[in-house]
């Protein structure tokens, strides 16, 4: 069985062209038997599709055409009448900003005049409150040093009270001293 099989593959190696020649040719035949009506059915369908095609897509092209110049004129319309208008509106601007800088300057002069002037009144205010500050300072100062003799001797009264308490508090705890070692019979008086 290996030999029949080997037989077929050395004559398509040997013959090699004519026998792909003719398998295309058997191929095609037998392509034909099967589809052949059918194929040129569809032929003629793609055909007539292909004619309602272009006739439409020359129709729409020329629609499309008519569409694209009507458009372009309004645009060139529009176009127009924008560049009217802003022609107008930047000569109204134009005087705008002319009379709006007269008024700038003017408004610049009398900002002037009116800074000279409060700088001169700051001037003559700031003195004035110098020379209040200084008075005030000098009267705070003296009413401080009042204030701190008057604290002073309220101290020294106080420390002196305290240092006569201090001592009576000394003498205090002698005696409770001399109490305790009474109360104990510890206490010996010197001399005695």
């Amino acid at each position: 069985m290996a030999h029949q099989f080997e037989e077929p593959i050395r004559n398509e190696v040997g013959d090699g062209a004519n026998s792909r020649i003719d398998e295309a040719s058997k191929v095609e035949r037998i392509r034909e038997i099967l589809f052949g009506s059918q194929m040129r059915d569809y032929d003629e369908r793609f055909q007539r599709l292909e004619e309602h095609l272009a006739r439409e897509a020359s129709e729409v092209g020329a629609e499309t055409q008519k569409r694209l110049d009507a458009l372009e004129r309004f645009i060139k319309g529009e176009v127009d009448s924008i560049k009217s208008r802003a022609a107008l509106e930047h000569g109204e601007r134009c005087n705008a900003t002319d009379k709006l800088g007269r008024d700038l300057a003017e408004t610049a002069r009398t900002l002037d005049t009116q800074i000279n002037n409060l700088n001169g009144q700051t001037a003559k205010s700031l003195g004035e409150l110098r020379e209040l500050l200084l008075e005030q300072s000098k009267m705070l100062s003296a009413e401080i040093k009042e204030k701190y003799d008057q604290m002073k001797l309220a101290l020294e009264h106080e420390a002196a009270q305290i240092r006569d308490a201090m001592t009576g508090r000394e003498a205090l705890a002698e005696m409770l001293s001399e109490i305790a070692l009474r109360l104990k019979n510890e206490f010996r008086v010197p001399g005695v």
